[in-house]
């Protein structure tokens, strides 16, 4: 005689909502560019921010109330990572090609530089390089507080190394030398911009696994996600020595030398 096993299925509404954020944040680009509506791509974008971050969160939240951890989130940001590389080694590639190609004329391009802020928000990805690496070991010795206190710190540099960035964009601009006003600029802050935006990804990410470390979520048996978070973070301060490298030494090389 056969026999019916009941099965439990979880259900979650995470994923219904990160794909009517995926939906609005294409609206938002169709209303901006092609219906010529900023105020529409401003809504548009808003609503799909909030969908996203609330569905995604949710989606996490699932697997620290209801998943296990099958440890595959380490390979998973490795190919990420790999595919990141790919592209800010094509944008350094476009860069390069236009520095050399218009050497000469590069002088009356690029803006006088501060080399010590680059210097200073070096130091800066250093240090939360040092915090999270504590983090990830504090929470793999199944030692809570210390990873909360030391999560929190890396957040702190982070946002202190957007502050400043931001800060010297604004004072940059209001020179005059802003994104469309030549290659220089336009290489500056696309370089600097698009390492600023993983920057703020790894925030997110830290506030989250933050959020979960102060709700007791976690411990050293679901430690895959912190140590993806602290992969991408440790590429994100890789990177910015390269970022820093091209945009505002290199960048500046033809000023320098033709003083």
């Amino acid at each position: 005689m056969a026999h019916e096993h009941a099965v439990h299925h979880e259900t979650s509404p995470a994923p219904i909502w990160v794909g009517l954020g995926a939906l609005f944040a294409t609206l938002s680009f169709t209303g901006f560019f092609q219906w010529k509506s900023p105020m529409l791509g401003l809504i548009f974008g808003g609503i799909a921010a909030i969908l996203l971050i609330v569905g995604l969160a949710l989606w996490a939240d699932d697997f620290f109330t209801h998943g296990k951890d099958e440890g595959h989130g380490t390979t998973a940001i490795v190919f990420f990572v790999l595919s990141e590389v790919i592209i800010f080694g094509s944008m350094f590639a476009a860069f390069w090609r236009a520095w050399e190609f218009h050497y000469h004329e590069w002088p009356k391009y690029v803006a006088e530089m501060n080399f010590i802020i680059p210097i200073i928000l070096t130091f800066i990805l250093w240090a939360s390089s040092f915090t999270i690496l504590k983090a990830e070991h504090a929470i793999e010795e199944g030692d809570r507080s210390s990873y909360n206190k030391w999560l929190l710190a890396t957040f702190i540099l982070g946002f202190l190394f957007v502050v400043i960035h931001v800060n010297e964009w604004r004072e940059l601009w209001h020179e005059g030398y802003t994104l469309s006003s030549n290659m220089s600029g336009t290489a500056f802050y696309v370089l600097t911009g698009f390492h600023t935006s993983h920057v703020l990804v790894g925030l997110v990410g830290q506030l989250y696994f933050l959020w979960v470390g102060i709700r007791g979520l976690i411990d050293e048996k679901k430690v895959t996600g912190v140590k993806a978070l602290s992969f991408y973070w440790h590429f994100v301060d890789i990177v910015w020595l390269f970022v820093a490298t091209n945009a505002y030494f290199i960048n500046s090389i033809p000023r320098l030398t033709a003083e």
